[in-house]
């Protein structure tokens, strides 16, 4: 049993998977972020963000304020749907390190049509089949990671399908703690009898109610999907009311009740125009109720630069119109299964604009006059006058006969391109049993008539308790496929010391590789394949593509797997990696003992840029932390940069040397070395090289005190500097 996480180890999936018959859901219901009142991180106050996590992954640009890592106030969404649970773990756990709070598998379609539960661990196609044991993994993985991060994390997927019941009811029991339930989902885009649908959902979301499940709607598939998504907004609303009313009637709570709310447009479509009004008049139509602000996928082409931007204008939406859950569609939506690191970034789009436009409503206000407020005006009485129609022509269900849902016509035009379906047709037809004057179901969640005997004070008295008063009870079936099961997939990339890159599952090999062809978009495209094969990538195939110019060039993205020798983990040299000093403790030091360096590019060396971004404050050089900084320049004899580092009675030697023919750059370390060493200086002055061609071993072997090579900074240089003076051992490890 794993009692906690580590954070420098895998995630053991075997570990979890043992003993899954014995696990029990530690806790029910949907959980809010708390709002941190304190608002202080770091040196900045917030206005609108949530306790902070225990552990967590900051933003990159954090290594400029402290490493700080405020969190939104709106619970963040992650949508993880690779078709193999064992693999979503892992992803949830990255997710759940960069603030992902609401871990919601999107399950496979197919699912909709099945009339039971499944059971076992079976790989889903374009999602993950949802059984008792995948769910009941899950959850038992999530309690680890809660425990990780510091945070409650919920556990969302769906109750819809034939089969919507039994899975509210597998819901309940397993701790899962919010679904999508919207019978019109049903309806319209599975093809589900409607009676049958509402009737299912009438029994589901009174489980769900049990459970204190929050339930998200479906109505956001409506302008998803219809021709002219921009002209369906007051049908939005209405399906939007009809769910919530229907499942307040049942019982939920309006505070369990939250709007899956999709902008309705995308750029290059004027979108402001069009999506604010339509955010800002749901909220007044339906204050009573949450919201769930999600990107349209529709607009999702396979640019991952144009759907993080429109995320990012779609954030924008949200903090101006307030919003509960942000739900965060990966950039790679619109080309493949959503891969690894898109979710993250996905995650830190929201984080990152959410964070940055924290206070924005103390500052700026919606117009009170004009064309906003007489939109929303226009769409709230346009979907009233939808709802009268719909009344009128004999209720809901004779409205989704006659066509009226999905079409592109703004109401009360129409255009006849909606979907109709027959309400004595459809999946399931005709399976609604009237229930006899005797029915008696001895379970505590139950919607309808149930002839409960008065000698019980709850139904299960009668059989000594339900599933959902009894987790004992339940039982649990573990594989029924000898083939397609968790096992077999985790054997096949069982831990031996490899490394293989992966995108989607473990070990699956992917690569992908951006090119920009100097040619037309055919021959682009077919070039870009070839080279896919020559770089040996197996199954290459043209994710994007982006035409620069008809004639001068074309952006293309090819993916393709792995066909050389995997890489082993021991026979990797792994780089080193010293501790820095905080720049707090930095800072202090230099304010009480003055640090002064002389600093060039040595020899006939004429490369500056690099030695200037160790020094230069605006580059997050050594001046930040307070250090004096004397630069000579390029070129630089080295019996000049001693003479002045003599003069200036600095305490350290910047030497920058890029060029290597004839291997230069030892010989001027060594005479730097040798000629401090003749001058009586070596012991008072600290001998510091750095260059693209420098490592460690290579400068101390030439009578450096260190070496700085590629990717180092500013930072590392101040700190091992610094470390030296203050007596401590410069080259501690992290």
């Amino acid at each position: 049993m794993i009692e906690r996480l580590k954070e420098n180890e895998k995630l053991n999936v075997e570990e979890i998977l043992k003993d899954l018959d014995k696990y029990e859901p530690k806790w029910r219901g949907w959980h809010w972020r708390e709002p941190y009142e304190e608002g202080k991180v770091g040196e900045f106050t917030y206005h609108e963000i949530s306790k902070p996590l225990k552990n967590s992954q900051p933003l990159p640009a954090a290594r400029s304020f402290q490493g700080i890592d405020p969190q939104p106030r709106a619970v963040i969404t992650t949508e993880i749907a690779s078709g193999r649970f064992e693999d979503d773990l892992r992803r949830m756990r990255m997710a759940a390190w960069h603030g992902a709070d609401h871990l919601m598998v999107i399950r496979t379609a197919g699912q909709s049509h099945y009339d039971g539960l499944i059971e076992g661990t079976p790989e889903g196609i374009g999602g993950v089949p949802i059984t008792r044991k995948e769910v009941r993994a899950t959850r038992k993985a999530i309690d680890l990671l809660e425990e990780e991060v510091g945070r409650k994390i919920n556990f969302h997927s769906y109750v819809s399908g034939v089969a919507g019941p039994d899975i509210a009811v597998m819901f309940a029991e397993e701790g899962v703690n919010g679904a999508h339930q919207d019978p019109q989902y049903n309806v319209l885009y599975r093809n589900i009898n409607m009676y049958r649908s509402f009737v299912d959902a009438a029994v589901a979301k009174r489980i769900m109610v049990w459970a204190d499940m929050l339930q998200i709607d479906g109505a956001h598939n409506a302008n998803a999907t219809a021709m002219k998504g921009y002209n369906v907004m007051p049908e939005l609303m209405v399906q939007h009311a009809i769910n919530s009313k229907f499942s307040e009637m049942i019982g939920m709570k309006p505070e369990n009740i939250s709007l899956s709310t999709v902008p309705p447009t995308s750029a290059p479509a004027p979108c402001m125009r069009y999506d604010l009004p339509y955010a800002v008049a749901l909220r007044q139509l339906f204050d009573r109720y949450k919201m769930r602000a999600q990107m349209n996928t529709k607009y999702i082409e396979s640019c991952e630069r144009e759907a993080t931007v429109g995320h990012a204008f779609n954030l924008l939406i949200s903090e101006l119109t307030s919003v509960d859950i942000q739900s965060t569609i990966t950039p790679d939506e619109g080309r493949n299964v959503p891969w690894h690191y898109n979710n993250i970034h996905a995650i830190n789009t929201a984080k990152q604009s959410l964070i940055a436009m924290d206070g924005l409503m103390d500052m700026i206000e919606l117009k009170k006059t004009g064309y906003l407020p007489e939109k929303v005006r226009e769409l709230k009485e346009r979907a009233v006058l939808f709802l009268e129609e719909m009344i009128e022509v004999g209720g809901y269900f004779k409205a989704v006969d006659s066509g009226f849902f999905i079409d592109s016509g703004l109401y009360p035009e129409r255009n006849g391109d909606g979907i109709a379906r027959k309400m004595e047709g459809g999946d399931a037809v005709g399976t609604i049993v009237k229930r006899e004057e005797d029915y008696f179901a001895p379970v505590c969640a139950h919607f309808g008539y149930n002839n409960v005997p008065k000698e019980y004070k709850k139904p299960c008295d009668a059989i000594g308790k339900c599933t959902l008063c009894d987790h004992s009870k339940i039982k649990y079936i573990d594989e029924l496929d000898e083939n397609d099961n968790v096992f077999k997939r985790m054997e096949k990339v069982k831990e031996d010391g490899t490394i293989v890159p992966e995108v989607q599952w473990a070990k699956d090999g992917y690569l992908k590789v951006t090119l920009c062809i100097p040619e037309n978009e055919q021959i682009s495209e077919a070039a870009a394949l070839e080279i896919g094969k020559r770089m040996n990538l197996k199954d290459v195939e043209i994710i994007h593509k982006q035409v620069l110019q008809k004639s001068e060039a074309t952006l293309v993205e090819i993916k393709g797997v792995c066909d050389f020798k995997p890489v082993r983990r021991d026979e990797l040299t792994l780089p080193r990696r010293r501790k820095t000093l905080s720049p707090e403790v930095m800072r202090d030091y230099v304010k009480e003992h003055p640090i002064k360096v002389v600093a060039a590019t040595v020899g006939e060396d004429e490369h500056s840029v690099g030695l200037r971004e160790i020094i230069d404050i605006k580059h997050g050089g050594v001046e930040r932390f307070g250090i004096e900084a004397i630069y000579l320049g390029t070129s630089c004899p080295v019996e000049k940069l001693v003479d002045a580092a003599i003069e200036s009675k600095a305490q350290a030697i910047l030497c920058s040397t890029i060029i290597t023919h004839n291997d230069v750059h030892t010989k001027n370390m060594q005479k730097l070395n040798d000629l401090c060493v003749e001058k009586g200086v070596r012991d008072k002055l600290i001998l510091v090289s750095g260059g693209t061609q420098v490592t460690d071993e290579i400068a101390k072997g030439h009578g450096m005190d260190v070496g700085f090579g590629r990717g180092s900074n500013g930072t590392d240089v101040a700190s091992f500097i610094i470390k030296k003076l203050m007596g401590l051992n410069p080259d501690e490890e992290e």
